[in-house]
């Protein structure tokens, strides 16, 4: 338990305030239900700004408060969550409109699996050496890390932008 806390306590957010949780900022969450309300700021008197509707989503916390995370969201736009709405289990999307090959290995020449649907989620696993080890159900396999939503390392969105706002604002 001791190396748990002491990992956690070098952990810090972008304006290097130590994060609430221990956990590193950026990091990868999903959201746990169909229905999650973004929200301006960390709280619940602030104004609702939409509801996710996606269950799964992948979305990357850049900073937190002891109850609540700031997210960015596959689309850009920053919001405010409950910690309680947030899942540590991984997912990524194919955000694009054509379908990614699911490989038997971490090689384009490896034979496919399967492929995974435009706009689409999976669940992963991990990550490594720009491949992405994926399941669905049973099935498991093998995703270029570069054409899916929820495994870059660093911030999509800059911590310091308002909540409610989206890619370019």
């Amino acid at each position: 338990m001791s190396a748990a806390v002491f990992a956690g306590a070098g952990q810090t957010m972008p304006d290097g305030r130590p994060t609430p949780s221990g956990q590193p900022v950026p990091r990868w969450l999903s959201l746990k239900s169909d229905e999650v309300r973004a929200r301006h700021g960390p709280g619940l008197d602030y104004r609702i700004l939409w509801e996710y509707r996606v269950r799964d989503l992948p979305v990357q916390v850049i900073a937190e408060t002891t109850e609540w995370r700031k997210i960015c969201d596959p689309d850009g736009a920053v919001a405010w969550v409950h910690r309680s709405v947030v899942s540590s289990r991984r997912s990524v999307l194919n955000r694009s409109d054509t379908e990614i090959g699911i490989h038997a290995r971490r090689s384009d020449t490896s034979p496919l699996r399967a492929r995974l649907s435009p706009h689409a989620l999976i669940s992963v696993d991990e990550c490594e050496q720009g491949w992405c080890e994926v399941r669905a159900g049973r099935r498991k396999g093998w995703v270029r890390q570069s054409e899916v939503f929820g495994t870059q390392e660093r911030a999509l969105c800059n911590a310091a932008r308002p909540a409610g706002t989206g890619r370019g604002s």
